[in-house]
């Protein structure tokens, strides 16, 4: 079992060599690897991120196969099966790491101000779940976005919405609130930036 505090570390420097270009190695097509996790894994953190195939956490953060446990689902909101996932993976594995990782330009986000600002609507049936989950972090900033920059506010969007999930994980399942009220788990936010590769962990 590796610490939230290593397994943090560990997502800060892979993530550093990602944006420098630097990555480790071919670990994620090694024989050798994969013949290792046949029987068992033990990854040592959990992403919950979004869906948005810009976003890959095992590449953004430079680890290899069996390493994290990725949950990814679009405006990475968290619903029932999520949280199951994650339960999952804290109680099999004993992984003491969560992070909700969002992303600049997050279509889910862009989707759900739309139909907040009464856009023309899609066809998509079931997005408006997504569009649903969204909306209770996004509402409040656009309440007051009178003459705010656009691409601020979507930003500010973004990032209200990481809270929300981390604030849903940390209060939605007894059995996380209670590790996590015992230091035995941390569940943190983080924004990655399309623009420059790099994760920003976000203080909840």
């Amino acid at each position: 079992m590796v610490a939230a505090q290593e397994a943090l570390q560990r997502l800060k420097d892979g993530n550093r060599r990602f944006r420098d270009g630097q990555p480790a190695g071919p670990r994620l097509s090694s024989q050798e690897r994969r013949e290792e996790l046949v029987a068992d894994q033990n990854p040592f953190a959990i992403i919950l991120g979004c869906a948005d195939s810009r976003v890959p956490g095992e590449i953004v953060f430079d680890q290899g196969l069996g390493d994290l446990f990725v949950i990814r689902v679009a405006g990475n909101v968290v619903a029932p099966s999520q949280i199951g996932s994650i339960e999952f993976a804290v109680e099999w594995f004993g992984t003491s790491l969560v992070v909700v990782l969002g992303h600049t330009r997050c279509g889910a986000i862009a989707a759900t101000v739309d139909a907040l600002r009464g856009g023309s609507g899609h066809r998509a049936q079931y997005l408006n779940s997504i569009v649903d989950r969204v909306r209770p972090a996004v509402e409040p900033l656009l309440a007051n976005a009178d003459n705010r920059d656009e691409e601020e506010l979507m930003r500010d969007c973004v990032r209200a919405n990481v809270h929300a999930s981390v604030k849903h994980l940390r209060q939605g399942s007894s059995l996380l609130e209670e590790l996590a009220e015992s230091g035995d788990l941390m569940i943190i936010g983080a924004e990655y930036s399309l623009e420059t590769g790099s994760v920003e962990f976000l203080d909840d």
